[in-house]
């Protein structure tokens, strides 16, 4: 291989002098890396996020009064411990070895049971559900910042817990009192595991085309079910005795399309008169998956009902499966923008350390031929797609702790109209945080590997792992196309627009009211981005008016649109925050607002003021090098070009 440096000629042009020599001085196999091997995530960043979006709104709820910030930090704290000690060290072994599949049985890696066996007993599978069947009952928000240390550290060993819990926690939400005294308990342990069964060979998204059928036993409480799924996320496995599918399927004689289609409760093994491990329920594995990433996850097709023996109990009423399987997609759908979040951030972490430590290239500015190599972080390129990563990371983490904030206003808060807003602003939020927070956390991964160059392209520096876990967010639970047709098609029209109506209000707010004389520039530039949005918003009725298929069209550019202006508004409500704390800390060390060198020098012995003015840097650096995206989307939009419609391939 040949190592590269950099000088300037005369003329000011970069010329590449490559040297011939081994790398492994500088960065091979016995120099690697100090601290590939060591997880390190940015738990500093997620406390300041909840303070800036409301978290004391959730503690002052009377649900969690018993909770203070204290408990709070030490479940996130125990949560960092388990996500380093225990999956990390896990992470690039088990995607070596992967999931096998041998004589109709599903392993995961053998690394995995020790590790799921300590999980469960420490009360990790489900802490954001009922306290009463074996949940820990923190606020929504909390459980999502615990499931984000966790991905971060191992995105595929978390497709299991997961799974179990949010189809545990349907059944608590929608089954008889005989289900959820059968389920729930052992599903939130994870003694029993769980899936969501919707997709099938011919009727992937379109779910309402499915053939898999129950037929009403007559004399029984169970239906006879056959029928394929596939794709099923942690399908089969060693690590839970059991396994139980939420399928969806079609009663004889219950209309098409899907209207007519109901949930059932398929458990791998019966469970007996006791509500132990009874008979083979017919549900069987025929084969597993071979994927581009989330290796170590097993995602299986199934067969129910081969020699006709599969027995399914309905959940609630015929034909309502899929408004109670929208339950376990939207909290999934939250989840799968957090994985991006996880995964884009940890692979920022990476890059950071990386870009602090590898020297190459003197600086450009240096004409010198003899100057020696600095950190690339010095360079002004990698100082760019730093501060990308780290602006969207931090834009979508808060996007995601917003809508899960939201989640336990929306369900607990005694002040009615608090109550309908954060509703509003769940379900509008919650399209845009699937879709925007995978398409960026995948973003992300491809910014760590050009910051790492040749070596974030092999495996040894797991930047590449990232790029490949992260990639299965924007494709299921509703490919990132049906988020934005939903977001377009029915979130905006939703309570006649009052979802998009209430984003406005508390936009303007934010926005239009801020009087920091330091960001008003950029606070102008996102008024304007908000503005450019209502303007796409509100001209998609014309638009429909002339050409039905034009909004369609542009629903995937609208979303990301959407996507761009709520970053900008989180980093601001971040800064708004920032700088308050900063005002404080600049009168404790006599240092004025308008002083720009003694409020650098205040940073180099004061890292909480580096902090908090990273904040201020950060939101100027999205609101003029990544929101003004937004006005591009807007030409786009206006042009009528249906250039992608006439075309003939």
């Amino acid at each position: 291989m040949n190592e590269s440096s950099f000088s300037l000629d005369d003329d000011g042009f970069f010329v590449i002098i490559f040297r011939l020599k081994s790398l492994s001085r500088v960065f091979g196999r016995e120099g690697r890396h100090p601290k590939m091997s060591t997880f390190k995530y940015d738990k500093k960043d997620m406390i300041f996020s909840l303070e800036a979006h409301g978290f004391q709104k959730v503690l002052s709820l009377k649900k969690y009064e018993d909770y203070s910030e204290d408990i709070i930090d030490m479940a996130m704290s125990g949560a960092e411990k388990f996500a380093s000690e225990q999956l990390w060290p896990s992470f690039t072994e088990a995607d070596e070895i992967g999931c096998t599949f041998e004589d109709g049985v599903v392993k995961v890696p053998t690394a995995y049971e020790d590790i799921f066996k300590t999980f469960c007993e420490n009360g990790w599978y489900a802490p954001g559900l009922n306290p009463e069947y074996g949940g820990q009952g923190l606020p929504a928000v909390t459980a999502i910042q615990i499931f984000e240390f966790f991905v971060a550290a191992n995105p595929s060993f978390m497709f299991t817990p997961g799974l179990g819990t949010s189809a545990g926690h349907l059944i608590e939400a929608f089954g008889t009192e005989k289900q959820i005294g059968t389920y729930v308990e052992k599903m939130y342990s994870g003694e029993w595991g769980g899936t969501m069964c919707l997709t099938e060979p011919g009727a992937g998204s379109a779910v309402g085309d499915l053939t898999t059928s129950a037929t009403k036993v007559e004399g029984e409480e169970y239906y006879q079910i056959a029928g394929n799924k596939i794709f099923i996320s942690a399908g089969d496995h060693q690590l839970s005795e059991n396994i139980v599918h939420l399928v969806l399927a079609r009663a004889k004689g219950d209309p098409e399309g899907i209207k007519g289609i109901s949930l059932f409760v398929v458990p791998k093994f019966r469970a007996d008169e006791n509500g132990n491990i009874g008979d083979f329920n017919d549900v069987n594995v025929t084969g597993i998956e071979h994927k581009m990433g989330i290796k170590a996850s097993p995602t299986c097709s199934l067969a129910f009902g081969d020699k006709g023996e599969c027995r399914g109990w309905l959940i609630g009423e015929r034909c309502h499966g899929i408004m109670y399987m929208f339950q376990m997609m939207n909290e999934a759908r939250l989840v799968t923008g957090m994985q991006g979040v996880a995964i884009g951030n940890a692979a920022y972490q990476l890059a950071l350390d990386y870009a602090r430590e590898r020297k190459q290239g003197a600086e450009a500015t240096n004409r010198d031929p003899a100057a020696k190599s600095v950190e690339i972080i010095n360079h002004p390129d990698v100082r760019r797609n730093l501060l990308f990563m780290k602006a969207h990371g931090e834009a979508i983490r808060g996007m995601v702790y917003k809508a899960c904030i939201n989640v336990d206003l929306s369900e607990h808060s005694g002040n009615e109209e608090e109550k309908k807003e954060a509703q509003y602003l769940l379900d509008l939020m919650t399209p845009i945080c699937k879709a925007f927070a995978s398409d960026i956390g995948f973003q992300m991964t491809e910014r760590a590997i050009q910051i790492f160059g040749g070596y974030g392209y092999i495996g040894e520096y797991k930047v590449e792992q990232y790029m490949r876990d992260v990639k299965i967010a924007s494709l299921y639970e509703g490919t990132n196309g049906i988020q934005a047709l939903d977001l377009l098609g029915r979130k905006m029209r939703q309570k006649g627009g009052g979802l998009f109506m209430t984003w406005i209000k508390n936009t303007n707010a934010l926005v239009q009211e801020s009087t920091h004389p330091e960001m008003a520039a950029a606070f102008k530039q996102i008024d304007d981005a908000k503005n450019a949005l209502g303007e796409a918003a509100f001209g998609f009725q014309e638009m429909s008016g002339a050409n039905p298929q034009l909004p369609l069209l542009h629903a995937t550019p609208f979303l990301k649109m959407f996507g761009l202006v709520e970053g900008a508004v989180v980093l601001a409500e971040q800064a708004v925050l920032a700088y308050s704390k900063l005002e404080t800390i600049w009168e404790d060390a006599g240092v004025k607002a308008d002083d720009k060198v003694g409020r650098r020098q205040l940073q180099e012995t004061n890292l909480e003021a580096q902090f908090l003015e990273s904040k201020l840097e950060t939101t100027k650096f999205y609101a003029y090098q990544i929101l003004p995206e937004v006005h591009s989307i807007l030409i786009s939009v206006k042009s009528g070009d249906t250039s992608a419609l006439d075309i003939m391939f």
